[in-house]
């Protein structure tokens, strides 16, 4: 028995309904698959944290399916809307000050003074929050600090009978999670390296960029913890082919020899971003193995988000 359901009129209704009665839905958008309640119902984010493991002082993502909504949710400037237009629907999430104190969004934003909001570009996605009628608090849709998915069938593998229904909008396209920028400052903050890269940030504003990767110990958005997308086994990074061990799982990228599976043969980053979690996820099914080792992929575009994530899931305090 499976609770994964298709994208149709009747799925997406029953979905919305399950979301406005406090339950949990899992859900596609263009990043990877996220696990949603109603932003508005403490008892269903509580059990989003509940579901996945994750400690409470780790905020959600809010997202939403209009940008005329986000003025009424969060406070905004000529420069957040400018933003909003330009790259919304897509990977991009903004952290933002609350427009007043509503105490139901306490636990989404982990009691802090600000909500991080997006748009997914999915239209699945974005059907299911118009039918529901509310934004959706969803982080990605697996236990805390492991590997994100990207299609319906990881989130079942993860979760399980923890979420009451997961819609099957296909495979992820970008496959990495969102960029967050934090607009409560005079400069442009990069919390978080995703989908959405640097360049092309600054490219639209003229605007530098500062990237900080946050307080761990306090995060002030996702993704900030030192330890997260972790497969089951050991993970060393920017190995090269030469260096693999005999017991390892080799992923590599590029032009490489001997890899079991190459993120991108052509050295596409945005190809190796979207391989990236399926192929971890494969890697550590591989119990022969005792450890995976991980193609250097380099640190432009793209390839800032994807090493922000190996760097995390290989952490070893």
């Amino acid at each position: 028995m499976t609770n994964i359901y298709n994208d149709t009129p009747a799925d997406i209704e029953q979905a919305a309904r399950i979301i406005r009665n406090g339950g949990l839905v899992a859900f596609p958008t263009d990043t990877v698959y996220g696990l949603g309640a109603d932003v508005y119902n403490p008892q269903a984010v509580a059990a989003i944290f509940e579901a996945k493991g994750r400690p409470t002082f780790d905020p959600l993502i809010s997202h939403i399916a209009e940008i005329d909504f986000l003025p009424e949710y969060a406070c905004t400037d000529e420069r957040v809307m400018a933003l909003a237009r330009h790259f919304w629907p897509g990977p991009l999430t903004f952290v933002l000050k609350r427009k007043e104190h509503n105490p139901s969004l306490d636990l989404v934003c982990s009691g802090l003074p600000h909500i991080a909001v997006r748009m997914p570009n999915h239209p699945l996605a974005l059907k299911l929050i118009k039918t529901a009628g509310v934004p959706i608090a969803a982080p990605s849709a697996n236990k805390f600090k492991c590997i994100s998915p990207t299609t319906a069938r990881h989130v079942a593998d993860s979760l399980g009978d923890k979420v009451d229904m997961i819609l099957d909008g296909g495979p992820c396209k970008i496959g990495v999670e969102t960029t967050i920028v934090d607009l409560t400052t005079p400069e442009m903050v990069m919390l978080r390296a995703g989908g959405l890269s640097k360049e092309e940030i600054e490219s639209f504003t003229g605007e530098k960029v500062v990237v900080s990767h946050g307080d761990p110990n306090k995060p002030s958005a996702p993704g900030q913890l030192l330890k997260h997308y972790a497969p089951q086994m050991p993970m060393r990074i920017n190995i090269a082919q030469e260096n693999v061990r005999p017991d390892e799982f080799y992923i590599g990228f590029g032009s490489v020899k001997n890899a079991r599976l190459n993120l991108s043969p052509s050295g596409s980053l945005s190809e190796a971003a979207a391989n990236l979690f399926a192929y971890m996820r494969l890697a550590e099914t591989h119990t022969e193995c005792r450890g995976i080792a991980m193609s250097p992929i380099p640190e432009t575009g793209l390839g800032l988000a994807i090493n922000d994530r190996i760097r995390r899931a290989s952490y070893d305090k």
